[in-house]
Formats: structure tokens, C-alpha cells, sequence
């Protein structure tokens, strides 16, 4: 099979062992751009060398190429070259080394500032500062992180998301100097890959998450025992609170752990008291 083979890419998006049948009937032949897509992995080993600015450049414009609410374009990327400053982000956030690897780290923000000052700058007031900006600014930033990582696989570089920064976000915050009505979304690690290509992660299976004419998760118990199989024991998550697994723990069953455990509780209160109403 060759790298775009079609069968090749669908099997491993989804788990699908050779000698089972494919979930469904794939194109007889997958576009170089739809085949990296089927074929993109998180990258968490990374090599010394810096990214060139024309080349971080022209990710960022892949970045903003991405779709927007209204044109309002409300979101913000932080970039962070300094080891430094990546260091504290990582060590405050513990567990991902790989972070101070990277010699680029991004920061993806939701940005209802600029808004608020093209408002005041046409002299009429703002009058949006409700949950559903804080939503629209979110989801153009994860839109933005999403083309982001696309640029990325065509420029031969590596990424992986990281949420975490939320955890974090009354010290990421002042060490990117970021104003009343900017919040951290996700960062971005970004450089280029060192060593072999991280495990490709399989998906749910499309009947889980697709749904047609009318939502019905009818079949999510049925398809968890085959999916769990596709990919091997992880870390268990939260054994300080639901106990140890040395064995490892299928997908779902440290999906249900984490789920399971409060997390970023005061997130709410810091946008609340960065001038975001959740209203």
C-alpha cells in the first residue's frame, strides 16, 4: 500500500484491523492535501533547530486563513520563541517535557478587546459582552489553532495542542501581558520533528459522532468495546482519586475518569474578573 492509499488512511484513522472490513467505501484515490488531514499526528519529540521567521510567517498566515464569525475576526496568537518563558509554561503545567522542546510555542486567545475598541473608535459602544461572544471569540480561535496545525503538516512541521494552559491561566496570562477581555484558548507547540513519527491516534467511528437528519447516540455503549481495543492501555488518569491501574486503562474508561473529576474551576472566575461577562 502506499503512503496515500485510500484503504490504508481510513483503516488507520479508525483502528480498523487489516482483516476486518472497512467502516465504509473510501474514494478510489485521496487528495495529497485530504491524505496528510487523514494522516496527521501529534508531534511531541522535536528537534533543536529553530523554525525560520518566513516560514513561521506563512503558518500564521495559513492560521488567520482560517473562517471567522462574522468576519470579526476575535481571536489572538501569542508567539513564544524565548526558552525560556516556554520553560515556566511547561513546568507550571508538569508531565509534557516536550513542551520545552519546542522552539515555537503559541498561544491561541479569544479577543473581544479589539472589538471593543473598534467599537469605541466609531464612537458607539459595545453592546455584545454576553456568553455568546465568548463563544463566537472562542470558536474563532480554535478554528485559527485547527488551520494552524494544517499549515503546519504542509511545511513539514509538528504540533500538539495544549489545554492545559487553562489550567494556568492567572500566571500565563501576565506572562504574556494579555488585557481585560483576552483569554487563553489553547497553545500550540510547533517545530520541526525529531525521530519517528508519533502513534497515530484512531478515531470514534463515524455512526458515533456523525449523525443523520436527527441526533441518536443510540450506539455508543455497542461500538465502545471495539473502539477500546483499537488503541492500546494509556496512563490512568486521576489514580490519586479513582485508584491505581498499572495495567492501564481503555479509552473510554479514563475518559469517564477524567469527566469524572472537577477541573478548572476557577476558569470563570478569572475571565469574570478580566472584564469577560458570561451572561
Amino acid at each position: 500500500m502506499s503512503e496515500n492509499d485510500p484503504e490504508r488512511l481510513i483503516r488507520g484513522r479508525y483502528g480498523v484491523a487489516p482483516e476486518a472490513p472497512l467502516p465504509f467505501t473510501p474514494l478510489p484515490e485521496v487528495p495529497a492535501g485530504l491524505a496528510a488531514l487523514l494522516d496527521r499526528r501529534v508531534t511531541r519529540r522535536y528537534a533543536p533547530d529553530p523554525v525560520p521567521e518566513p516560514l513561521l510567517q506563512t503558518l500564521l498566515a495559513g492560521a488567520q486563513s482560517a473562517p471567522s464569525k462574522s468576519d470579526l475576526q476575535q481571536y489572538a496568537i501569542v508567539v513564544l520563541r524565548d526558552a525560556a518563558r516556554i520553560a515556566r509554561i511547561a513546568d507550571w503545567i508538569t508531565g509534557m517535557d516536550w513542551i520545552k522542546q519546542a522552539p515555537v510555542f503559541l498561544l491561541f486567545c479569544g479577543d473581544v478587546r479589539r472589538g471593543r475598541r473598534l467599537c469605541a473608535h466609531h464612537g458607539r459602544a459595545h453592546a455584545n459582552d454576553n456568553v455568546d461572544t465568548f463563544l463566537n471569540a472562542t470558536a474563532d480561535a480554535a478554528l485559527a489553532l485547527g488551520f494552524a496545525v494544517m499549515a503546519a503538516e504542509a511545511l513539514g512541521l509538528g504540533t500538539c495542542p495544549i489545554s492545559y494552559v487553562r489550567n494556568h491561566v492567572e500566571k500565563i496570562g501576565p506572562l504574556c501581558a494579555l488585557p481585560e477581555g483576552v483569554f487563553p484558548v489553547a497553545g500550540l507547540t510547533l517545530g520541526f520533528p525529531a525521530g519517528a513519527r508519533n502513534w497515530l491516534s484512531p478515531r470514534l467511528p463515524q455512526p458515533v459522532v456523525v449523525h443523520r437528519e436527527r441526533y441518536d447516540d443510540s450506539g455508543l455503549e455497542a461500538a465502545l468495546p471495539a473502539y477500546d481495543a483499537a488503541r492500546p492501555p494509556a496512563k490512568p488518569r486521576y489514580p490519586e482519586i479513582h485508584g491505581p491501574r498499572p495495567e492501564g486503562c481503555a479509552w473510554s474508561e479514563n475518559a469517564a475518569r477524567q469527566l469524572a473529576v472537577p477541573e478548572r474551576f476557577g476558569l470563570r472566575t478569572w475571565l469574570k474578573s478580566r472584564g469577560l461577562s458570561l451572561d
